[in-house]
Formats: C-alpha cells, sequence, structure tokens
C-alpha cells in the first residue's frame, strides 16, 4: 500500500523531532512554507535546486514538438514550455533499494 506524504504531516514530525529545541508546530510550518517558497522561486528563475544526498529537482526546456489529443486523436501542435524533473541521488537510490 502507497502513503502519500503531506506537507502537514511533514510540518508535524519536524515539530515533534525538535521538540527538545523548542521548534513548535506554527514555525516549523513556518519553516516548510519558507524552504517550499524558495525552492519554487529558485526553479521558477530556471535554476536547479540541489539537495545534497537527496536529489535535484531540474528546469528542462521543452521545444515545440506535435503531439496528439489522446480524447480525439486529433494532431496538434505542443508550445514550448518549461518542465520540472527530479533525478534521486545515489545515495537515495541505494538507500531505497536496500529498503532501509
Amino acid at each position: 500500500m502507497t502513503r502519500t506524504l503531506t506537507k502537514l504531516d511533514i510540518v508535524e514530525r519536524i515539530a515533534e523531532e525538535m521538540k527538545p529545541a523548542g521548534l513548535n508546530k506554527e514555525r516549523s510550518f513556518d519553516v516548510v512554507e519558507s524552504l517550499i517558497e524558495i525552492m519554487k522561486q529558485t526553479m521558477q528563475n530556471g535554476d536547479d535546486v540541489l539537495i545534497s544526498g537527496f536529489g535535484k529537482f531540474c528546469v528542462k526546456q521543452k521545444k515545440k514538438r506535435r503531439g496528439r489529443n489522446p480524447a480525439t486523436g486529433e494532431d496538434l501542435m505542443l508550445s514550448p514550455r518549461k518542465v520540472v524533473t527530479f533525478k534521486c541521488s545515489g545515495k537515495l537510490r541505494e538507500r531505497i533499494r536496500r529498503g532501509k
């Protein structure tokens, strides 16, 4: 069974882990929001985000290309656009592979 880790889950886990340091849930929420906003702004500017030991969020430019509407089968041209991809680090890949 697959479970989704939500932003609220992350906030609650950080608050629990950092309770001895005095970081409450509200402050944890602010930290998570700030981190996500920094990442969004960085990628919006066209830059990649590298988190050592975790992975790299890459902004890639897609060229104009031919496509097809799956509902109608109609051919169409897809406009150029930017997309975000994620490549996990070797350490994370190995950790997932080992199951630890």
